[in-house]
């Protein structure tokens, strides 16, 4: 298919740029509440010659020069750089709805904030940030909408190797060029299989787009980054050129997972004895089982959980661990448990003792691994990091049972541990919180 379409459609211009952003953020989202409460405080006039030039009077320099008006600026700007970067981030993962992420990002933000200076005893206006904070999102939620009127990218195709493949995306418009030619061509991103025997007049476009300024992507980068999954006819290296995903972030990550589960103990362990209760009066039995699973670099681990089933398992028998919808041996309280997530939470004692993550590739029961193993090639290569209570085949994919199924939810595994960042933690924790409300993918 050949269109041509005007420069101006694809750029994105003033309203994806980082500058104008920031400008409308701290110009709407924070300085104009903060001249609306100087002018309530510091009772601002108007001269009377026609132009209207606010003059500031001691009121408002004393009420701007206040602790409490002092801190709670600092933290609402810094707020709002840190808000603007981790949604500037999440714009580049796929499947990832930034418009969804805006509340609950600035929720969390604001209040790290108000527990920091709350902590720290220091001085604060609940007004002021309160104000801030909901001038911030509505700036937000206003420069997204702006946003989504405008085209994103689009991509155009070298004829040439596998580069098909991109061209079954839904996510982002896609066109196949017919003429090594730049002529006609608008502001866009060249896509080939460049590891394809392409003719020499395609070799040569490719030089030219690229010397035109065009960015210029293997047609597995794109798949990749609008799917969320990786291919697996072969093992992918990661963005460093190494199989092994980073072993820095992985230590600080178990860091960061033994802080949380700490901090979450006092609110789990309530969660827990009140879902053992209504285990107990829902049905016979005992109110945890445990079940074998395949780890971290291969080592086998028993998970636990909540009961949720009438029969338990040790995880042996691979039917018996296979969970088909409307299974008759979940209870009816463990149909609830288990579309909440809420069976999972007795794994924080895993991830105290270092079997699991919060965040990571589920575990299979070792019956199932064995066959998958036997059945898909490198499905062993997910036991490279440690296996999490939700991971990033859990929020965009859920509960599956056929090879067929596991084949395309290894595709995510593999994302998850080629991209393995603090970033891709960040979207997989906020979209649970969508998957635990929602019930998305439970069986």
């Amino acid at each position: 298919m050949s269109v041509n379409f005007s420069p101006a459609i694809v750029r994105r211009g003033i309203f994806h740029s980082l500058r104008f952003e920031i400008a409308a953020i701290l110009s709407i989202g924070v300085a104009l509440p903060v001249a609306a409460f100087a002018m309530v405080e510091g009772k601002l006039s108007a001269n009377h010659n026609g132009a209207w030039t606010w003059l500031i009077q001691p009121e408002a320099l004393a009420w701007a020069s206040q602790p409490a008006i002092i801190n709670s600026l600092v933290g609402v700007v810094l707020c709002a750089f840190v808000s603007l970067a981790i949604l500037r981030r999440l714009r580049f993962f796929p499947g990832v709805a930034v418009a969804r992420s805006i509340l609950p990002v600035i929720a969390v933000v604001f209040g790290i904030f108000i527990a920091v200076i709350t902590s720290f005893r220091l001085e604060y206006s609940n007004k002021l940030i309160l104000s801030c904070f909901f001038s911030i999102l509505v700036v937000r939620f206003a420069i997204t909408a702006v946003r989504s009127r405008a085209k994103g990218v689009i991509y155009y195709l070298v004829p040439g190797g596998q580069v098909n493949l991109v061209s079954e995306l839904r996510s982002a418009p896609v066109f196949k060029l017919e003429r090594p030619s730049l002529v006609g061509l608008p502001d866009c991103a060249v896509v080939a299989d460049l590891y394809a025997d392409l003719e020499p007049e395609w070799e040569r476009f490719l030089a030219e787009a690229a010397i035109s300024g065009r960015p210029i992507y293997h047609y597995k980068q794109v798949w990749e980054a609008e799917t969320g999954r990786v291919q697996i006819e072969h093992l992918s290296e990661n963005g460093f050129g190494a199989l092994v995903p980073s072993f820095a972030y992985q230590k600080v990550k178990r860091g960061v997972d033994l802080v949380l589960s700490i901090f979450a103990l006092p609110i789990v362990v309530p969660i827990i004895a009140l879902c053992s209760l209504a285990i107990k009066w829902d049905s016979r039995g005992p109110v945890f089982f445990r079940q074998r699973r395949m780890g971290f670099r291969g080592k086998e681990f028993f998970v636990l959980k909540l009961r949720t089933m009438t029969e338990g398992h040790a995880g042996d028998d691979r039917n018996l661990s296979i969970t088909q919808s409307g299974d008759k041996r979940i209870t009816r309280v463990g149909g609830f448990l288990r579309r909440t997530r809420l069976d999972e939470v007795p794994q924080i004692f895993n991830i105290l003792r270092g079997e699991m993550s919060w965040i990571g590739p589920r575990p299979e029961a070792v019956s199932l691994s064995h066959w998958y193993e036997g059945q898909i090639p490198f499905y062993r290569y997910r036991h490279i990091v440690r296996p999490g209570i939700s991971g990033w085949a859990q929020v965009n994919q859920g509960h599956v049972a056929d090879v067929h199924g596991v084949g395309e939810k290894l595709q995510y595994d593999f994302y998850y541990i080629k991209n393995l960042s603090y970033w891709l933690d960040v979207i997989i924790a906020l979209r649970t919180v969508k998957v635990m409300i929602s019930g998305f993918g439970s069986k």
